[in-house]
């Protein structure tokens, strides 16, 4: 249906009034730009602090969450916490023949490998002697502790069937006792009076800071080797690794259950995964992203206040012309619409400018580096949108005060 002649001139009205307004406020901006680039300085960082505020956050989130999974989002470990009223006669350790009945209870098992320690003190290159930790392992370790093997190989079922005296040694041992990780291998060391060549060397993917059974110095060897030093088959510890991430949760619980059935009841054994460390990891980073956010928001706040001021200052300033512009016809309306837009179009250019100051260092460091920053689109959305409700709010106060000017008393101001 064709709109009416009066609705099609009440648009075309609107569309001049509107035009005029913002050219009014552009003409002012253009002829008091230092004072105006000084207001929406304020804005430029506000905006910019939002946008690289939520890049941090979102860095920082990644950062933490890859570290947590490069341990291995689908591992489980279990140890033996003891029991009530156990004395040392008692004791229900886990065996090795537990790691092979849970793989046989508990579906989607990838892999599994019991831990035993031992230690052994060795001589190094400047005389001295070194305490080195001696883990007895299946070849399924390294797959679920996620190792890397930066030289030399991780031995194998082979290795293990054979009771072959070898190990890998972790990269921190290879340089301080050899020199380099490739060195190492090929060399002999004694344990316990038996010789075992060093066909490897092995790190975690990640740092621990000694919270794991891997020290700096530490030889991985075969668990069936390492039965030759030791009197029973008790383990201290076992990892089992999921064939998919989203089983961990119910595989623990059925491990749990599986472990407990082969042992006696008072007996206690604990069951852990890395998913609590991940749900915990990622409220924190985000907590932090919204505590950093509300820090930029204040910025705002605060350059949008520089803006109520110049603006009232400016109401100030151009009393007369306000009065002038009344007395030639302009309603109060109009004039708050105009100080309106001069605030709004303040808030608007601090806003784009913080806006390409903000995403222009995220993206920078991406051409520079390998190094893929996330940055997100909606931060910048609402950089734009909080920064146009900041003129809206701010200019709300000076763009009333000069609609409510007395036209006549206007006139007479000098």
């Amino acid at each position: 249906m064709a709109s009416s002649p009066i609705a099609s001139e009440r648009i075309g009205r609107r569309q001049v009034f509107l035009g005029e307004i913002v050219n009014f406020a552009y003409d002012t901006f253009c002829s008091n730009k230092i004072r105006f680039m000084l207001t929406a300085l304020g804005m430029v960082i506000g905006t910019a602090s939002i946008i690289l505020v939520t890049t941090i956050g979102l860095t920082g989130r990644q950062y933490v969450l890859t570290q947590i999974q490069a341990i291995g989002t689908n591992e489980i470990w279990v140890e033996y916490q003891g029991g009530q009223h156990v004395s040392k006669s008692s004791l229900d350790p886990m065996v090795v023949e537990d790691v092979e009945a849970v793989q046989q209870m508990v579906p989607g098992i990838s892999a599994a490998s019991p831990v035993v320690t031992m230690s052994e003190r060795i001589p190094t290159a400047n005389g001295e002697e070194k305490e080195v930790q001696i883990l007895g392992v299946f070849p399924d370790y390294q797959k679920v502790r996620n190792l890397k093997v930066p030289s030399g190989r991780f031995f194998d079922r082979e290795d293990s069937a054979a009771h072959n005296k070898v190990g890998v040694i972790t990269e921190k041992m290879a340089r301080e006792v050899y020199g380099s990780p490739e060195a190492a291998v090929g060399k002999n060391i004694k344990l316990n009076g038996l010789p075992f060549t060093i066909i490897g060397t092995f790190k975690e993917s990640v740092e621990t800071f000694g919270e794991s059974e891997v020290t700096d110095y530490a030889i991985a060897i075969p668990y069936t080797v390492s039965r030759y030093f030791l009197d029973t088959n008790e383990v201290k510890l076992i990892y089992y690794s999921l064939e998919d991430s989203s089983m961990v949760q119910s595989a623990t619980d059925q491990i749990k259950r599986a472990i407990q059935s082969r042992h006696r009841p008072d007996s206690v054994y604990e069951v852990k995964n890395l998913t609590d460390l991940l749900a915990t990891a990622d409220r924190i980073t985000v907590g932090l992203t919204w505590g950093l956010l509300g820090a930029a928001m204040v910025t705002l706040i605060v350059s949008g206040i520089g803006i109520m001021n110049i603006m009232l200052a400016t109401v100030s300033s151009r009393i007369r012309e306000i009065g002038v512009r009344k007395a030639i016809g302009a309603t109060s309306r109009e004039i708050r619409y105009q100080f309106l837009a001069e605030a709004i179009l303040i808030s608007l250019i601090g806003g784009v400018v913080g806006i390409v100051i903000g995403l222009a260092l995220p993206y920078s460091v991406r051409f520079l580096t390998d190094y893929r920053i996330p940055i997100s689109g909606w931060s910048a959305v609402i950089a734009i949108l909080v920064s146009s409700l900041v003129g809206v709010v701010f200019g709300t106060v000076p763009a009333t005060r000069a609609a409510q000017l007395d036209p006549v008393e206007s006139l007479r101001h000098e």
